[in-house]
């Protein structure tokens, strides 16, 4: 069973000629509003990689709860702990530049009032992989990492956006996620993998992902060439599939080469859960890697 908690959130993208400067307007095309938060996105795509998802956390009262919550429900995606309160839904203002990067801005509003006891322990136990990122608050996640790691469950830290884990140590944490910016504020990657009780992944992009392990022994994997339309989300792609093969007992080799894939492929159309890939077309592009 997978436990997601973290961030729901609906973006606003708009799409530009190019990312904008310091203090530059830059008038772009439509924008449009879709589901987002690097929790609701890393549940999604591990529901539509085959997993059992519960999610988590926290709403407002407004019409953008609804949109946020939409592919979640319809994809299967357990709901039934979300905590509405009467601070707004997050939202996330992305510029998406014609190569598909971007640039984000994120509202956190409801998602501050996340919190651990959302979570009952009923769904904490040796069978649980537990999912967490850094848009609710650290102490939150770290009431929670203690409670998951003495009833036994797998925890799987997103290191997204970029920051301390504390009060939370690494030595809780079986696996670590971060792409090559956010590895860089932690040290010494070799280091923190040897803290972890699994090991350090971190994702490069077009270059793949390479899993550094506690034994001192890497796995790299390369990434699916394409041509990205937005890069939005690929991260938490590879994240929820990644969780989805840990929950199936997959080896970490084959976690891996699916969830690069999977990221891969989430980067072929604008915003994030709506162009997370199901196990079908994860199979599909395994075949290409």
């Amino acid at each position: 069973m997978i436990v997601v908690f973290g961030s729901i959130n609906v973006d606003v993208l708009v799409p530009v000629p190019h990312l904008p400067a310091a203090s530059e307007t830059v008038l772009g095309g439509d924008y449009v509003v879709a589901p987002g938060g690097k929790g609701g996105n890393q549940a999604l795509a591990a529901a539509k990689a085959g997993g059992a998802v519960t999610l988590i956390g926290t709403v407002g009262q407004d019409p953008f709860a609804e949109t946020a919550l939409s592919l979640l429900r319809r994809n299967g995606v357990y709901l039934n702990y979300i905590t509405r309160v009467v601070q707004p839904t997050g939202c996330a203002i992305v510029t998406i530049d014609p190569a598909g990067e971007n640039q984000i801005a994120v509202a956190p509003c409801a998602n501050l009032r996340a919190r651990a006891t959302q979570v009952p322990d009923s769904v904490l136990d040796p069978r649980t992989v537990l999912v967490l990122q850094r848009e609710v608050r650290d102490e939150e996640n770290a009431a929670l990492i203690g409670r998951a790691r003495q009833r036994g469950g797998r925890i799987v830290f997103s290191l997204a956006p970029a920051g301390p884990i504390a009060p939370a140590k690494f030595d809780d944490l079986d696996y670590l996620i971060a792409n090559e910016g956010e590895a860089a504020t932690l040290g010494d990657p070799a280091e923190i993998a040897r803290q972890l009780r699994q090991g350090l992944v971190i994702t490069r992009g077009a270059e793949g992902a390479v899993a550094m392990l506690r034994d001192g022994s890497t796995i790299a994997v390369p990434a699916l060439a394409i041509e990205p339309v937005d890069t939005t989300g690929a991260g938490d792609a590879f994240a929820g599939v990644f969780t989805a093969g840990l929950d199936r007992g997959l080896p970490l080799d084959l976690i891996l080469r699916r969830a690069s894939a999977a990221a891969s492929l989430s980067c072929l159309a604008m915003g994030a859960q709506a162009a997370m890939p199901d196990r079908k077309a994860i199979d599909e592009g395994l075949l290409r890697l």
